[in-house]
């Protein structure tokens, strides 16, 4: 049986690559459209929950080593850690090796584009099941705002021993000292760039302040550079998910030349900015918090909350989409009630990472902070909500002369522009990181 090591990264969670798989390609092989139809299919079905349906397409190599139970654990990882299934992009059929691949190209409101990888026998049965990043490419256009003249980049490593990670420093030319910002991460398997579609909000921030004096640390996430390994730590926090790397690029950012010391910034988006002020009580060196959608609210709730927001976009919540969310639900009530067995991953993470949670408080730990702080927000944030998450923090800190708290009317949860309703597909057209979102970022530090 597989081991249930699922967490809170997608890519960590499943990936059963069928071992045995009988037959190669012949004279007699079916006709690729055949197969083809078939991965459609299979998507179909774990689409609308339909997950008895979709295990009969599976050859015994996969069907040995996983359940129909695992199947929609699995799928349900996905989705948590993913978003909102959305729809088929496109698909294409490789030869590798001796068999025939189908990859599947599905959009996922949260975190875009993945492939499901579908390996096919010679009997058009599937012997290797995988979630792969998807192998799209797209050209990076930087914005108007950026001044590639103004600095230079060079490779770092952040962290030590089993969890080192490649990095990029992005620092303006001279001799300095210049303030310093690190990057922190959202939920999920994100690269340096904070990547989803063809926006890359991390680099735009890199690159606008490094055009206007500040250097800027950003890294792989751990979860995105060593999946395997982090899916084997049974008791996941956010401590090793996130904070440890934290820690470890100010360790590196404090010992680098040309940066000035007393003034090195965090800039936390989503779940990092909830993290940002418990991030801040963990090390003193840290002069300012820089928070941009900061969720406030558990992130079981956010889940739940976003999946039935893109369900009911047409105005009508239909069977399936109803299924889907009864089930999310049922893993959210177990969250909050830490119904949780130690050997068990709920909504893509064990008892130990929703314990730890379920004690901390965001906003009463900001409270306590004496530290500068700055808050944004964007008006079209359907994942982090202006209701539901920013007024907790204007509730609480707006008297604070420390803090700043700002909202954009027209930015979305990555602070680019768009108009109407919000919606997941926004994220697979192209835009960059509004540039009064740069200004008012750099005129912060240049005031700190």
């Amino acid at each position: 049986m597989i081991k249930k090591k699922y967490l809170i990264c997608i890519l960590c969670l499943v990936i059963i690559i069928g071992t045995s798989l009988t037959g190669c390609i012949t004279e007699e092989e079916p006709k690729e459209q055949n197969i083809e139809e078939i991965a459609i299919q299979t998507v179909e079905h774990l689409r609308k929950s339909e997950f008895n349906q979709a295990y009969e397409f599976f050859n015994e190599t996969v069907t040995n080593q996983m359940t129909i139970q695992q199947l929609e654990e699995i799928w349900g990882l996905l989705l948590y850690q993913y978003g909102e299934f959305d729809k088929i992009m496109s698909t294409r059929i490789e030869i590798e090796g001796d068999y025939n691949v189908v990859y599947v190209t599905c959009n996922f409101s949260i975190l875009g584009l993945l492939d499901i990888k579908m390996v096919f026998d010679d009997q058009k049965k599937i012997g290797g099941f995988q979630f792969v990043p998807t192998e799209i490419e797209y050209k990076y256009e930087p914005p108007e705002y950026i001044d590639l003249e103004s600095f230079d980049e060079v490779n770092v490593t952040v962290g030590t021993g089993l969890w080192m990670l490649p990095g990029t420093l992005t620092i303006p030319k001279g001799d300095g000292p210049f303030p310093v910002v690190v990057l922190v991460h959202g939920s999920g398997p994100n690269d340096r760039d904070e990547s989803i579609g063809p926006n890359k909000p991390f680099k735009d921030i890199a690159w606008g302040l490094a055009s206007k004096g500040t250097a800027v640390l950003r890294y792989e996430k751990r979860t995105k550079e060593y999946p395997e390994q982090s899916a084997a730590l049974i008791n996941l926090t956010v401590q090793e998910e996130v904070i440890d790397d934290v820690i470890a690029a100010i360790d590196l950012i404090n010992t680098t030349d040309r940066i000035d010391q007393a003034r090195m910034f965090v800039l936390c988006h989503s779940l990092g900015g909830m993290l940002g002020p418990r991030i801040i009580e963990q090390d003193d060196r840290i002069a300012g918090l820089i928070i941009l959608a900061g969720a406030t609210r558990g992130i079981e709730d956010l889940f739940l909350e976003q999946t039935t927001y893109l369900a009911n976009l047409d105005g009508e919540i239909d069977e399936n989409e109803a299924a889907q969310i009864a089930i999310i639900q049922e893993q959210v009530n177990k969250v909050k009630e830490l119904n949780i067995s130690e050997d068990e991953f709920v909504l893509g993470a064990p008892k130990a990472y929703w314990q730890d949670l379920a004690d901390y408080n965001p906003v009463e730990t900001a409270e306590n902070l004496s530290i500068p702080m700055l808050i944004l927000q964007g008006e079209r944030d359907y994942q982090v909500t202006i209701d539901g998450d920013f007024s907790k923090w204007n509730e609480s800190l707006y008297t604070n002369d420390n803090v700043t708290l700002k909202t954009y009317e027209s930015l979305n949860h990555l602070f680019i522009y768009g108009s109407g309703p919000p919606t997941n597909a926004e994220y697979l057209v192209e835009g960059h990181v509004d540039e009064e979102v740069i200004d008012d970022i750099s005129e912060w530090i240049k005031n700190h």
